[in-house]
């Protein structure tokens, strides 16, 4: 914290951890806030008197080379403010312990992307690769102490223990493979043409990294809610999730709290409470020990830690599912964004990524090069082509369909294809996809861009510099860099020995002068 918001054990002569206690054994980490309106007012009255950490600027200068790339100061402080630094210890701890490779986005609350060469190394990505976006703390729950507690506007109000809901006599249980993205997947690309709302945690600059498959293995939330509660009352519209990790928005604290149409439920495989990720349980940075998972959807619907579940008529007033993941026109900006003049972003459109060859790479090949990458569509629908262009989109060339991954309802395709390339320097390569809808992606990452900048749905564009070996200048010139033991990279370094004797390009420039005769 800032000198003016050093930490306190007490307020007003109360000690913090009685104002703000971990109630229910074996559950640590985790502070009820929504059954707590006194509770909430106080935290917020004390966030009032601290002064905290600005906000992090990452958009109008370089990003930081570093990693964690971006240190969640404000979050760290907030926390402390309230007695809950041992949340955030536990935190980072989780995280070295469950997903150290990460590029750590942000280090609290924990955002972090595999590296590229970790990402397409299978259609089911590794828990230890997966992507994670958590909106706060990592709670510390004991599997035999969690109970789940369903309410609101059913016919029967209950409360589950794990024990109730892995029981295969009690509930079926189902096993789907799943795609789960965060709607700033890409968002590195408006960051870097068109900056927009600053939020370190909001707006995270992801890469092309936030988003990863999966099989979980639960139970649907419609059989639960039909089974165990007998149902939902007809003026059910929404089923409002609740998560224990504690966040903060504004100066007031919650816990996590979003929300799905009764509609989606109704699905039956399509929001599914999962405690098993790739054959094993939950990791806690995961959810554990129990998670939704929502298909299709943007992945902050796929709420993490659930302990409690509420039939609404109306979405959650929760500020994550009101206030955040909003999609604005490209006439909203700073100047006159509203929570009302955006749209609740839900199910994910088609998009696509070129994962190899990297951006600015030096790709040496004999006139082919070969390019691997994912593609996804949410909403039930699933990609049925994958096209990539040598040239900036204006040819472009279809994947071979066996060279893609087989088709899942909610699961991205692998791809990769060999184009052929006979140009040398700079060359743009782009991909873009169809789903079973036959949608495809905006050609521009400005046709995508808004304020929040979210769901960058726009071509995915790599820039790499061709040196074609087919060519006999071009190998007469790379042999002679092995012969003298140099290296081609890094392109932009000088080559230190002459690029021609005196005697060749004399010959050269005698052949063709460079003035005309007369």
């Amino acid at each position: 914290m800032t000198e003016t918001a050093t930490a306190e054990t007490t307020f007003n002569g109360v000690p913090l951890n009685q104002l703000f206690p971990e109630e229910k054994l074996g559950w640590h980490g985790y502070v009820e806030w929504e059954d707590q309106p006194e509770r909430k007012r106080i935290a917020s009255e004390i966030l009032k008197t601290k002064k905290f950490s600005p906000f992090p600027e990452f958009q109008l200068i370089p990003i930081p080379d570093t990693n964690p790339v971006l240190i969640g100061h404000r979050w760290k402080e907030y926390h402390e403010a309230l007695g809950l630094k041992s949340i955030v210890d536990f935190s980072w701890a989780t995280v070295l312990k469950e997903n150290p490779g990460m590029i750590h986005l942000l280090d609290f609350p924990y955002n972090g992307e595999p590296p590229r060469d970790q990402l397409i190394n299978g259609k089911i990505t590794d828990n230890l690769w997966h992507f994670v976006r958590n909106h706060g703390g990592i709670p510390d729950i004991e599997e035999e102490a969690f109970e789940l507690e369903i309410g609101g506007l059913v016919n029967k109000p209950v409360k589950l223990r794990m024990t109730d809901l892995k029981d295969p006599s009690k509930f079926p249980q189902a096993e789907v493979t799943v795609t789960i993205q965060c709607s700033g997947t890409r968002r590195i690309e408006q960051i870097q043409e068109y900056p927009g709302d600053g939020d370190e945690l909001i707006n995270a600059p992801w890469g092309e990294g936030a988003i990863g498959t999966a099989v979980y293995r639960g139970v649907p939330l419609k059989k639960v809610l039909k089974i165990a509660c007998g149902g939902v009352l007809p003026e059910a519209q929404h089923l409002e999730f609740i998560g224990a990790d504690t966040y903060f928005k504004k100066g007031d604290v919650y816990n996590y709290a979003v929300s799905v149409p009764w509609r989606k439920v109704r699905q039956n495989e399509e929001v599914l409470l999962a405690w098993e990720m790739n054959g094993k349980p939950l990791p806690k940075i995961h959810g554990y020990p129990l998670r939704v998972v929502v298909t299709g959807y943007i992945g902050a619907r796929s709420a993490k830690w659930v302990y409690k579940i509420n039939a609404l008529a109306e979405a959650s007033m929760g500020p994550v599912q009101r206030q955040e993941y909003l999609y604005y026109t490209q006439q909203i900006g700073k100047q006159n964004a509203k929570y009302s003049n955006g749209f609740s972003i839900q199910n994910m459109p088609v998009s696509s990524a070129i994962i190899s060859p990297l951006d600015k790479q030096v790709i040496i090949h004999d006139g082919h090069i070969e390019l691997k990458g994912w593609s996804y569509s949410g909403g039930g629908n699933w990609v049925e082509r994958v096209e990539v262009s040598p040239d900036g989109g204006h040819v472009w060339y279809a994947v071979d369909q066996d060279n893609m991954t087989e088709k899942h309802y909610h699961a991205w395709r692998l791809w990769k294809i060999k184009l052929p390339v006979d140009a040398e320097g700079w060359l743009e390569f782009c991909v873009r996809s169809w789903d079973s809808s036959n949608n495809t992606e905006p050609t521009f990452v400005r046709s995508a861009w808004n304020w929040d900048l979210h769901v960058t749905s726009s071509c995915h564009r790599i820039k790499v510099y061709s040196v074609n070996t087919s060519r006999p200048a071009t190998a007469k010139r790379l042999a002679e860099i092995e012969s003298r033991g140099d290296s081609f990279n890094p392109l932009t370094l000088p080559l230190e020995w002459a690029l021609e004797d005196r005697d060749e390009y004399l010959a050269a420039v005698r052949k063709h002068p460079r003035e005309p005769l007369n």
